[in-house]
């Protein structure tokens, strides 16, 4: 039995049906945008594997962090133990945020990240002697994760809920924001989608623990960019109403829009912060959950007194001096005038995409391009002409998109927005 045939038969993908998986690749080296297949054959990671490998494949600043703390520390529990590569990695995260956001929890999923946010939201209600407010406030086309209480927080239309009806949380859901990241913002809260929230504020806040949000660029859920003025005004009704605010940038983190955070394009400071994916550059899984610091003191003075949550391999040793080493990538600033460069090769390659008959919207913003199509995109025909184009796109629902790394050179970039640009023209015939 081949490798790949083993795999067919006893490895289970992500949202592969395993009676009709598709093309599959064996990928056997990685190196900067290049992906390394086992017949010799290359392809440009388009989707810096699932968002997270900002600084390219086998950094040697990240594989040498890594090499070096193996060698010492591998693992050790976070419980009642600390140790160098969390408290440094909390030193530069303190640094790069913004006054008020002071208390990290480290866990080893972006979707685990949001399971202790939501449930910080939670304690931190009991704890004020809100003791109704065990609901959460969201906006449709949203995603924010895979776990059992984030799918709650996903778009009910989209995400599982259809699927797992009656064993979800049943949460609040408020219409997407209706003014694009580009449009000109209306002052009509009926017309800006303030007006919505507003409303449900007015009549449920007593049960709303927190509004969650993918702040300016929802991701899986659409790949939709709204307004930040948005943000600004959610945040003003939410504090009016004691209602805390949670934004999930797990995939719009560290300069992935042109910002370092999603949150920037607001100027705002949310209670509860959600970081992961591009935390480590890709090359092992952490997250991270951070609380303001009347969060984090709230859930102490509380009767349970301590935060209900601890996973196994929290504060990884080995993850955090890989955070380390990207965040000091991040802070050289090279990636933002990458970024910059991105975005307006972007917006050229893909624009003649916006003229093919099957696609509803061509959108750009930071190293974040996508054509968005009438009809839903079959992923299995662009895996299968991965080897042809030399490029690897997951196409998901209506969207062909891409969110390559950093460090992609206008050729390759090139190529990139060529493949998108086929594989739409295919679409709409």
């Amino acid at each position: 039995m081949t490798p790949l045939d083993f795999d067919a038969r006893h490895l289970w993908h992500p949202y592969t049906n395993v009676l009709a998986p598709g093309p599959m690749h064996r990928i056997t080296h990685a190196e900067g945008v290049w992906l390394t297949r086992d017949d010799g054959g290359q392809m440009i990671d388009a989707m810096s594997s699932w968002w997270c490998a900002v600084h390219g494949h086998r950094h040697p600043a990240i594989t040498g962090a890594m090499h070096t703390q193996i060698d010492t520390l591998p693992h050790v529990m976070f419980g009642g133990l600390t140790h160098d590569p969390a408290i440094e990695l909390g030193r530069k995260l303190v640094a790069m945020l913004p006054d008020g956001l002071d208390r990290i929890f480290y866990s080893d999923s972006g979707s685990v990240a949001i399971e202790v946010a939501l449930k910080m939201a939670v304690q931190y209600q009991m704890a004020k002697g809100e003791t109704s407010r065990t609901q959460f406030a969201t906006i449709r086309g949203g995603y924010h994760g895979d776990t059992w209480k984030a799918m709650s927080v996903c778009d009910p239309v989209t995400g599982m809920h259809g699927l797992f009806a009656g064993a979800l949380s049943i949460q609040h859901f408020l219409p997407r924001p209706p003014v694009g990241l580009t449009d000109d913002w209306s002052d009509d809260p009926a017309l800006n989608g303030i007006g919505a929230l507003s409303d449900l504020l007015d009549h449920n806040a007593r049960s709303i623990a927190a509004l969650i949000l993918e702040p300016v660029v929802q991701g899986a859920g659409g790949m939709y960019f709204y307004h930040p003025e948005y943000l600004r005004q959610a945040q003003a009704l939410c504090r009016a109403h004691g209602v805390l605010l949670i934004l999930d940038e797990i995939a719009t983190g560290f300069g992935r829009t042109g910002q370092m955070f999603a949150m920037d394009h607001a100027d705002i400071v949310p209670d509860i912060l959600c970081l992961g994916k591009a935390l480590t550059g890709g090359h092992i899984t952490l997250a991270a959950t951070i609380a303001s610091e009347e969060v984090a003191r709230g859930i102490g003075e509380s009767a349970a007194g301590v935060m209900m949550h601890g996973p196994t391999y929290m504060a990884n040793p080995l993850a955090c001096a890989a955070a380390c080493a990207s965040l000091d990538l991040l802070a050289s600033g090279d990636w933002k005038t990458n970024v910059q460069a991105i975005e307006a090769q972007l917006r050229d390659g893909l624009a003649p995409a916006a003229a093919l008959p099957g696609v509803r919207d061509v959108r750009v913003l930071g190293a974040i391009g996508v054509i968005e199509m009438y009809d839903p995109v079959d992923a299995r025909i662009a895996h299968a002409r991965a080897p042809e184009t030399g490029v690897w796109l997951r196409p998901f629902s209506h969207n062909i998109y891409t969110m390559p790394p950093y460090i992609i050179t206008p050729d390759e970039l090139t190529r990139v927005t060529s493949a998108m640009v086929e594989l739409a023209q295919g679409s709409s015939s």
